[in-house]
């Protein structure tokens, strides 16, 4: 299969997450990375494209990028948008506006009228707009998810979800410049640490279960007092197939690392994972002893099967779970491009409706937690 054109927008050098796009989206050699903007600085953005083997494609910023890109016959297929949260909203707007693909890192905007923005777009154009909850792309969480649709655990009773870690827990680091900007609201908005990561853990929890959370309820709170936003929340929530609810974040939980886990509870049994050891999902049949599945055995759901890489015992992290998210894309552009349907075992990646519903449980948890845990409805006006 000829290799889709890739492009970023972001990521540039000493970035966080560019990296691990640039490994996800070449491990398979289903992209060539072609084009990029890759920093707010126009000179250094295109000097370490170039570095990076893009030539006279690696541009000054997005602007550039996309009115080069859209004038040629080899256009990039799909954009990656990396760049900082108050920036998503326009770039995306533009690249899919122009018939470009994007994948959108999270959070996919800063309000839910933007979003639903997005989803219109995308709606109108037939073009693709996903958002990067990277850790669907785990093959047991994967497997976990078919388990559960497949009726393994009966009816979902309960979710537990948590994402928290405590690397900004050090109040004489408060006003660390590259810690303070994520409890700004002139940069990250209503919300610091839900927004950060308990939208991973409430995506992850709907993606797991199938359900969608409709109503929530949150305790929110700046431990660390010079803070505006919250850098911890307990959040209770219902879904829409009937299952309840709960989800811890903080970022000043001392001992703890990355720290995002799931728990699923049914009639006939449990589920738990956990990002920290995604080779083994423990599950507990009602009245029958516990067992570890391990990632690469044989017998697993097609979705565990299709995103494996390396035999069971060697470990697979975030970068390759990150590739997962990219072949799933890289399918359904190619089916798109072939006029067939997708292979459905890849029909899994995150679309804009989904960072649409996380931006309004993310305006509903900063309400709530001002209003000492009020139940507020967690959906965004149009799915209403």
């Amino acid at each position: 299969m000829k290799k889709l054109k890739w492009g970023m927008i972001g990521g540039g050098e000493g970035s966080q997450i560019g990296p691990a796009h640039r490994l996800g989206s070449g491990l398979d050699s289903l992209f060539e990375f072609t084009a990029g903007a890759l920093d707010h600085r126009s000179q250094e953005g295109i000097d370490y494209g170039k570095r990076l083997g893009l030539g006279d494609r690696a541009y000054g910023d997005w602007q550039d990028m996309l009115s080069a890109e859209k004038k040629r016959d080899d256009r990039v297929d799909l954009v990656t948008v990396a760049t900082p949260n108050s920036t998503h909203f326009e770039i995306t707007k533009a690249f899919l506006e122009n018939g470009f693909h994007v994948l959108c890192e999270k959070p996919m905007t800063m309000t839910v009228e933007e979003g639903e923005e997005i989803v219109k777009i995308a709606r109108t154009t037939g073009n693709i707009c996903a958002v990067n909850y990277g850790y669907t792309g785990y093959s047991l969480v994967r497997h976990m998810k078919a388990m559960v649709a497949r009726g393994d655990i009966g009816k979902v009773r309960l979710v537990n979800a948590e994402f928290a870690h405590g690397h900004h827990a050090d109040a004489a680091d408060a006003n660390n410049p590259r810690v303070r900007w994520r409890y700004d609201p002139a940069q990250v908005g209503v919300s610091a640490q839900f927004a950060d990561c308990g939208i991973h853990a409430m995506h992850m929890a709907s993606f797991v279960t199938g359900q969608e959370v409709t109503k929530l309820a949150a305790d929110t709170v700046s431990c660390i007092d010079v803070r505006t936003l919250e850098d911890d929340a307990m959040v209770n929530f219902r879904m829409d197939g009937g299952a309840v609810g709960r989800l811890w974040t903080s970022s000043i939980a001392i001992g703890r690392q990355h720290g995002l886990s799931i728990q699923v509870f049914g009639e006939t049994g449990g589920l738990r994972w956990s990002q920290e050891h995604p080779n083994q999902l423990y599950y507990m049949p009602l009245g029958e002893r516990l067992q570890i599945i391990e990632r690469g055995e044989a017998n697993l759901s097609p979705e565990a099967d299709r995103t494996t890489r390396v035999t069971i015992g060697h470990a697979e992290g975030m970068p390759l779970a990150f590739a997962n998210i990219y072949t799933d894309l890289a399918e359904a552009i190619t089916a798109r491009k072939e006029g067939r349907d997708m292979d459905p075992a890849a029909n899994l990646y995150p679309r804009a409706e989904d960072g649409l519903r996380s931006m309004a449980a993310v305006y509903a948890v900063a309400e709530s937690g001002k209003k000492d845990g009020i139940w507020l409805d967690a959906r965004p006006p149009m799915f209403r």
